[in-house]
């Protein structure tokens, strides 16, 4: 199917490489194409592998409209259209037919065909391409691949491609046992790529959580009138998301050029547009999904803002955000590679070289800081919970994987065992986030199919919301004003719809439907108005606030469909939010309404009440019976957790114990027992006390003493000693404020006659040593050193400046004293 050399579009780096990467994998059946932008890599080598092969080739990409544009181009050089020999399936739309030898699909929709079909029937090879993109679908499809050829299709050939040069870890794992699958290497770049430093000339402020300063986005938008003038071509501009391309365009307005956006939000119409040659020059401002995959025909300059937009996983409040950050050093490559494809090119660089310098080499892979839900439900439905016997790339973080799994639990996705169950699997058929699914499926019998999926479309992240109130967004793309919007949303309903089995429902208002499915998605997320009237309290405990001049203003309840907290902010901030009422509010968050006795720990006491409420607000309170004991101590732990140990009464006996029991696990270990804030927090006996004022009666010396372990608690006074008797038959006590290193101080002539220094929790006891007037002479824990090598120093210094003390050349054998001589009579 390769086109002969010559034919246009053809002669491209990667063609050099071919046979070397044909050789591979035939040889061992895996390989890694690594090959920069603008090598040809994505249209070629399907094309030689499909000549070779006599089974489908299925090429993965990580984007929507990367795997269309593939497609489109590969048939463009078979002079054929999409669907004939090359074709694509993305979510919602398929080109293909019986004579499809290369199918470009989505990283997602691979998975999906690998959970349904996981011997990928009529398939020859599996092509993951920009697999340094580390998505979390990229890292599930290359781990299920790599399995299903270890256990079912060992002739199944597996290529993994990247536009970097960081292959070996791949290598090493998808080669397997039989070591490092074979790295094939092509060349760069077809053209040079001038560099143009353009940082801003006053202050920015660096990025943080979703803002972008203004001055900036005028200075990239300065930045390309500037491009436009000095240069030919048409000029990609790399933007973080589509905000910034709004604010730029606007900017714009008025240029001798079509300015064209191209962002994931699109439509498939309007990104191919910008896809397209037009007949004057373009500026096309873009995202990072045209950092790699996409070839944008006619672009010679490239300027970048620096910046990329990335996800980041809220644990301890169950939220989602995205944050901007600055791109890597590998990213800004990848993107200066883009003005070379058809000619010499440059790229204009909006900061300076020293902060090139301080970028981060590369991008942290999505398991890194994502929310893991839909991947541990993939894992799970894939017989590996966890990813427990896969080939991952990196290990999902254990605290991310805990929260999805309790997720899932609470969706009924899995078992305790963490195995997917039926729903579990019906849930991740129906390809959108598994609470998003949930909501579909359980909306559907309440408000109708048909609302159902228009309200989970609405939140599915396709489509761009126009209002923080949901509800007008939904109106808005029923009308079918903006057209493409409209198309987008309707063939995501259509799809879903197809999902979930029709059912009778009654008619409820607009605002009623969409609260019940937003809240069935996000019990956790509906929100009662505060007191203030100027924030809320969801259910899941963390504060939520309306953006100014809302229509939602005001409302007692929320559903709240997407929210997300910048670093340093103590509330959240709600993005989309449905009004509604307490019956709702209840409805959909049924799992989470409770009506019984509590004993709390709250506003610094232990309060016993009969509480109604939903998760973390409280609906109705009044006086409770009787508590129950092991809930007050319960209470009262929590009490000091949140309050910290000062609750208890420390007398300068306790304080002292403590400290001597801390040197003897510093020094000895086990069995003695560890005395730091946490341990005592878990071990200090509190089931005598009911009340804040009693936690201050507790005895807390004969508490420490009750953690020691009898097999040790008679050796306490002998390991760790309050005082020590030193040679003059003083008793000294001994300092433990540094648990490490246990030091008495000392005056010299008290311990002549010591050969060396006692025992103190396992260690030699270290001597601050002191002159006659009490002043530090010198410090050691190896007194028979000291005696030899630093006690004749410091005799030679002070027997001079006391004259009347005892300075004895054998200190070891002296006797101890703590008199002078008396003074010579007149």
């Amino acid at each position: 199917m390769l086109p002969p050399t010559g034919t246009p579009g053809t002669d491209l780096p990667v063609r050099a490489a071919l046979p070397a990467l044909a050789d591979a994998l035939r040889a061992r059946g895996t390989a890694v194409l690594v090959a920069p932008p603008g090598t040809g890599k994505t249209t070629l080598v399907p094309l030689a592998l499909a000549a070779d092969l006599r089974g489908r080739v299925v090429v993965a990409e990580p984007r929507r409209v990367a795997a269309r544009a593939a497609a489109r181009r590969m048939a463009a050089l078979l002079g054929e259209p999409v669907g004939g020999r090359v074709g694509y399936s993305v979510r919602g739309e398929s080109r293909r037919s019986g004579a499809t030898r290369v199918e470009v699909v989505t990283t997602g929709l691979l998975v999906r065909r690998l959970q349904t079909d996981p011997e990928l029937s009529g398939v020859a090879a599996v092509v993951l391409d920009e697999c340094h993109e580390r998505h979390l679908d990229t890292d599930l499809a290359l781990a299920f691949a790599l399995d299903v050829r270890a256990a079912l299709r060992p002739e199944l050939q597996l290529l993994a491609m990247s536009a970097t040069a960081q292959a070996d870890r791949l290598a090493e794992l998808i080669g397997g046992v039989d070591g490092p699958a074979p790295v094939v290497e092509a060349a760069g770049s077809l053209h040079d790529v001038d560099v143009a430093w353009a940082p801003p000339e006053g202050p920015v402020d660096p990025p943080h959580g979703l803002r972008v300063d203004p001055r900036l986005l005028a200075h990239v938008a300065g930045t390309v009138r500037r491009a436009l003038a000095e240069r030919a071509g048409d000029v990609l501009v790399f933007l973080p998301g589509a905000g910034e391309i709004g604010t730029v365009a606007g900017r714009l307005r008025g240029l001798d050029a079509d300015v064209l956006p191209l962002h994931g939000r699109l439509s498939p119409t309007a990104q191919d547009a910008a896809l397209q040659p037009g007949p004057r020059r373009r500026v096309v401002l873009a995202t990072a999904l045209a950092e790699s995959s996409l070839t944008v025909p006619g672009v010679r300059v490239v300027v970048d803002a620096g910046l990329a937009r990335v996800p980041r996983a809220d644990l301890s409040r169950g939220l989602g955000a995205l944050v901007t950050v600055r791109a890597s050093r590998a990213a800004v490559t990848q993107r200066a590679g883009r003005a070379g494809r058809e000619g010499p090119g440059a790229v204009y660089r909006c900061w300076t070289p020293a902060e090139q310098d301080r970028l981060p080499a590369h991008e942290e892979p999505a398991v890194a800081v994502s929310d893991l839900t839909a991947f541990a439900l993939e894992l799970a439905c894939w017989g590996a919970p966890g990813g427990t016997g896969l080939a991952l790339l990196d290990a999902p973080p254990a605290a991310a994987l805990t929260v999805a799994d309790r997720t899932l639990r609470t969706l009924g996705a899995v078992d305790d065992a963490g195995r997917a169950t039926t729903r579990g699997r019906a849930l991740t058929a129906v390809g959108v986030h598994p609470r998003l699914a949930r909501a579909l499926l359980d909306g559907a019998p309440l408000v109708g199919r048909r609302r159902a999926a228009e309200v989970v479309a609405l939140m599915s992240g396709d489509v761009p919301a126009r209002s923080d109130d949901l509800v007008a967004t939904w109106r808005e793309l029923r009308s079918g004003r903006d057209r493409g919007a409209s198309a987008r949303w309707r063939d995501e309903v259509a799809r879903l719809e197809r999902s979930v089995d029709d059912a009778a429902a009654p008619r409820l208002p607009d605002d009623t439907a969409a609260g019940l499915v937003v809240g069935l998605a996000h019990p956790e997320r509906i929100a009662r108005r505060r007191g203030d009237g100027a924030t809320y309290l969801m259910a899941a405990g963390t504060g939520a606030e309306l953006p100014p001049g809302t229509a939602l203003s005001g409302a007692p309840w929320l559903a709240v469909a997407v929210a997300d907290r910048s670093p340093g902010r103590r509330d959240a901030r709600v993005r989309a939010a449905v009004a509604i009422d307490e019956a709702t509010a209840l409805e959909a968050g049924g799992p989470l309404h409770t009506d019984g006795d509590e004993v709390a720990w709250r506003d610094g006491d232990v309060r016993s009440a009969h509480v109604e409420r939903l998760g973390a607000i409280v609906l109705a309170e009044r006086p409770g019976s009787d508590p129950d004991p092991a809930a007050v101590r319960e209470a009262l732990a929590e009490g000091l957790r949140r309050e910290g140990l000062g609750l208890l009464r420390w007398t300068p006996a306790a304080q002292r114990l403590r400290a001597r029991l801390a040197a003897a696990h510093a020094g000895l270990g086990d069995p003695w027992p560890a005395v730091d804030d946490e341990a005592l927090l878990a071990g200090i006996d509190v089931s005598g006390a009911r009340l804040r004022a009693d936690l201050a009666r507790i005895d807390v010396v004969a508490a420490l003493r009750a953690l020691v372990p009898w097999q040790v608690s008679g050796d306490l006074d002998a390991v760790v000693p309050d005082t020590v008797t030193v040679p003059t038959g003083s008793r000294l006590r001994v300092d433990y404020t540094d648990p490490d290193v246990p030091t008495l101080s000392v005056r010299v002539q008290e311990v002549f006659g010591w050969a060396r220094a006692p025992l103190v929790a396992g260690r030699p006891l270290r001597l601050q040593l002191l002159s006659p007037a009490s002043r530090v002479v010198a410090i050691t824990a190896d007194l028979a050193g000291f005696w030899t090598t630093g006690y004749p120093a410091v005799r030679s210094e002070l027997r001079g400046r006391y004259p009347r003390h005892p300075w004895p050349e054998d200190p070891a054998s002296a006797p101890a004293t703590t008199r002078a001589k008396p003074r010579p009579r007149s």
